[in-house]
């Protein structure tokens, strides 16, 4: 007996409530798995008032369940739409109440801009994994050069911005222009040959590679490949200027030195001494920042991994619970609906009964299981109410459709003496008393005639 114990023992250690399997599976897909790229069509989108996105994503053969947490959404740039292709980041996760696999959406983006994003990525990384982006091969710019080398087209804004800071910042400075195309399909050949035109002629000491600015599309011929390597195989050190500040391209990352503007290249090839300090100023308030941000990011980062090693991500379990409030939400007003119709169809029927008998007392009884079974219906729909009204006190003010008002507004009236009290039999009046008639709108004060107390 006790040799048969310990396999007992194991066998029962390996027994999990469902509860506890989900909460494993979903800690195994959130680790393991992390944050994915993916592109699909959007369907079944859905945006309930607590302000979460729940939606499905889809291809040809295939289609997955997806949540969007308000604090997400409110940072996409767009409406999304069914039938819209996207291109979303995203946590994979498990909704553990109905054990249903799905994606946590951290950002989502349309699929066009999306795919030249990924290729911009895709480049990026296998470059930078050749060592063609390290900054041990970057050389600095020359203190005092002898000529400026500017590619870029010739009747663009750029050239005549970086021409005007030359000329206000070092007048005697040569300057040798190589114009080139610097957008559509035939830039990237242009700006390559003009590149190698500038190295053969070894006139230059540094040159500036850029455009001004423009959409992605517009400025993709800076993240060709084919670009990079003459930017990156150049003899002559190369400042990049492309586009704004905000704008990044592969061409930055091949430079010598990037330039958020042509404006500020063309400053950077002809410092002077107080631009020089006030650079130097604003490097070591970059490095700061950078700093600062980079030690915000870690203190971040050990405090996710702290959580889930304890098990314990209150940001995770609120949404959790916030999904599964909407749930219940859909749930409660759904049920409600039905019952309302219910009673609606019911009281259709009792009316269709009341007419077809002409009798004075089939009619009575009719009448009066009319409303015995109004009675029933608005029992019912109080101790709807109140239940509603427990569970979830936001939703009291949906309740209020199914109130007594309702029925006075289909034509019914609520009989009261004037002290207050309802008339519910006839044998209550006497001819000749003064009855309040209460109608939907406003009210009736009446006089009796006649009783009738069959």
């Amino acid at each position: 007996m006790n040799h048969l114990e310990p396999a007992s023992q194991s066998r029962q250690q390996q027994i999990f409530t469902v509860t506890r399997l989900n909460s494993a599976v979903r800690m195994i897909l959130e680790q393991d798995l992390g944050l994915v790229w993916l592109t699909g069509e959007l369907s079944n989108l859905a945006m309930p008032s607590s302000g979460h996105w729940y939606f499905s994503l889809k291809d040809m053969s295939a289609q997955v369940r997806c949540a969007m947490f308000k604090g997400n959404n409110r940072r996409v740039p767009f409406r999304p739409q069914d039938g819209m292709q996207v291109l979303v980041q995203a946590r994979v996760s498990l909704y553990e109440p109905r054990g249903d696999y799905q994606l946590i959406i951290e950002s989502m983006q349309p699929a066009g801009d999306g795919m030249l994003a990924l290729r911009f990525e895709e480049l990026k990384r296998r470059l930078g994994a050749e060592g063609l982006f390290d900054e041990g091969r970057k050389r600095p710019l020359p203190r005092e050069p002898r000529a400026v080398g500017l590619v870029t087209s010739a009747t663009g804004a750029a050239l005549h911005d970086m021409l005007t800071v030359l000329e206000r910042r070092a007048p005697d400075l040569p300057v040798f222009i190589y114009p080139t195309q610097v957008q559509g399909s035939a830039a990237t050949a242009q700006i390559v040959s003009a590149i190698m035109l500038a190295n053969r002629r070894a006139e230059v000491d540094v040159l500036i590679v850029g455009r001004g600015g423009g959409s992605l599309e517009d400025l993709w011929c800076f993240n060709e490949e084919a670009v990079a390597r003459a930017i990156a195989g150049s003899a002559i050190p190369v400042v990049s200027a492309v586009g704004h500040e905000v704008d990044v391209t592969i061409s930055d990352f091949a430079a010598d030195l990037r330039a958020p503007t042509p404006s500020a290249a063309a400053e950077l090839v002809a410092p002077d001494r107080r631009t020089r300090a006030q650079r130097l100023m604003h490097l070591r308030q970059r490095l700061t920042q950078a700093m600062s941000r980079h030690q915000v990011a870690a203190r971040h980062g050990f405090v996710l991994l702290q959580k889930r090693l304890d098990h314990q991500d209150p940001k995770r379990r609120l949404e959790q619970q916030s999904q599964r409030l909407d749930e219940l939400d859909r749930r409660l007003q759904q049920h409600l609906r039905d019952r309302l119709h219910q009673g609606e169809r019911r009281l259709a029927g009792l009316a269709m009964r009341l007419q077809a008998r002409s009798p004075e007392k089939l009619l009575a009884i009719g009448k009066r299981r009319h409303q015995l079974a109004e009675e029933r219906l608005h029992a019912l729909i109080a101790k709807r109410q109140d239940l509603a009204r427990h569970r979830l006190a936001m939703l009291g003010a949906r309740l209020d459709g199914i109130s007594p008002l309702a029925t006075l507004g289909r034509g019914y009236a609520i009989v009261r003496t004037p002290s207050g009290e309802v008339i519910r039999r006839a044998s209550q009046v006497n001819a000749g008393q003064t009855l309040i008639t209460t109608l939907a709108e406003g009210a009736l004060r009446v006089r009796v005639d006649e009783v009738d107390n069959r």
